[in-house]
């Protein structure tokens, strides 16, 4: 069974309320002092549980001087935690209880926090994001021209808007306008880096806009989207569930980069219809993952802090994804 080691932080006088909140919760707990006026609470949680705790923590004791909650992965605990009923935790006061969905879904994945941590590493534009952008544009591009679809897998692999884009729908389902701001810049930065560097390449190289490795960045068909919908929701769990090798499968079902690759080269050698075309399937792409990553998050018991504003957020990704859909359509039907 998941679990994790919360290290907790506490002045002498408060470690009876942060002990009370820990056996709400907590499979084992330890107190040793630490140094100054302080007390330390170690306790192993189970997964499922981490967030409640961290929760009421942050609620009963944020603002005491010198708090501090770190959360630690554990590889294996001696004598093992089994989840059974006698190791369920019950609610206390007015919390809501876990629907069945919730429960089912939200099963060993990480806490908020920890996913934000993971996230936030993710959305910051820093020279290593943007050359990391770069190389998987010239990659994808070059594999595109020349008819190598190993070599555009390659680029997917790489995925550097991957964690911008989840970091947009994590964003979205709990209200952080911060993360959302920031993990939209970085995305925005790269995706006009990425085409800016790959039309100067279109300018001096020869495009065949008939590759079929290339053409096929310039149309969405239906079956696309019903695929990028599902891979933003595995990826979306693979993520929540820290499961890094899930998500390269993830990276190259549903690419970001070789689209934006395939329009700048189209634009550079002067394709600027069909460059068109690779820009809305980037868009019907990224709307895709937002819109089943913001459901998935929800599924999986995420709660946002305002629900008005994580539906009407919601609501603007779908009609995103309407007009997107109408725009192609057409093309489809010809």
């Amino acid at each position: 069974m998941s679990t994790r080691l919360l290290l907790v932080f506490v002045p002498d006088e408060d470690i009876p309320i942060a002990r009370e909140l820990a056996r709400r919760c907590a499979s084992r707990i330890w107190v040793r002092p630490a140094e100054g006026e302080m007390e330390s609470l170690a306790c192993v949680v189970q997964a499922r549980y981490v967030e409640r705790l961290v929760d009421a923590l942050e609620r009963e004791l944020g603002e005491r001087p010198g708090f501090c909650t770190i959360i630690l992965p554990t590889e294996a605990v001696i004598p093992p935690l089994y989840e059974t009923a006698a190791t369920a935790h019950p609610r206390s006061g007015n919390d809501r209880p876990p629907s069945r969905l919730e429960s089912f879904f939200s099963r060993d994945r990480l806490s908020t926090e920890e996913m934000y941590d993971d996230v936030e590493e993710t959305v910051r534009i820093r020279y290593s994001f943007l050359f990391t952008v770069l190389i998987s544009a010239l990659i994808a591009g070059l594999g595109m021209r020349s008819g190598q679809t190993a070599i555009v897998i390659g680029a997917m692999v790489i995925a550097p808007f991957l964690g911008p884009s989840i970091g947009m729908a994590m964003a979205a389902t709990i209200g952080d306008h911060r993360l959302g701001r920031r993990s939209s810049l970085a995305l925005a930065f790269g995706a006009i880096a990425c085409v800016t560097f790959m039309a100067l390449i279109g300018r001096f190289i020869t495009i065949d806009p008939t590759v079929p490795e290339l053409l096929s960045r310039t149309r969405v068909n239906p079956a696309d989207v019903v695929l990028a919908l599902a891979s933003g929701g595995a990826g979306v769990i693979a993520f929540s569930k820290g499961s890094s090798s899930s998500l390269i499968g993830v990276m190259i079902a549903v690419a970001l980069v070789p689209p934006l690759a395939a329009a700048g080269l189209l634009f550079g050698s002067g394709h600027g219809h069909l460059a068109l075309g690779a820009l809305i399937l980037f868009a019907t792409n990224l709307v895709c993952i937002n819109v089943a990553g913001i459901l998935t998050f929800l599924f999986q018991g995420l709660a946002p802090r305002n629900w008005r504003v994580t539906a009407g957020t919601l609501m603007v990704w779908v009609l995103l994804l309407v007009a997107l859909m109408g725009l192609t359509l057409p093309r489809f039907l010809a």
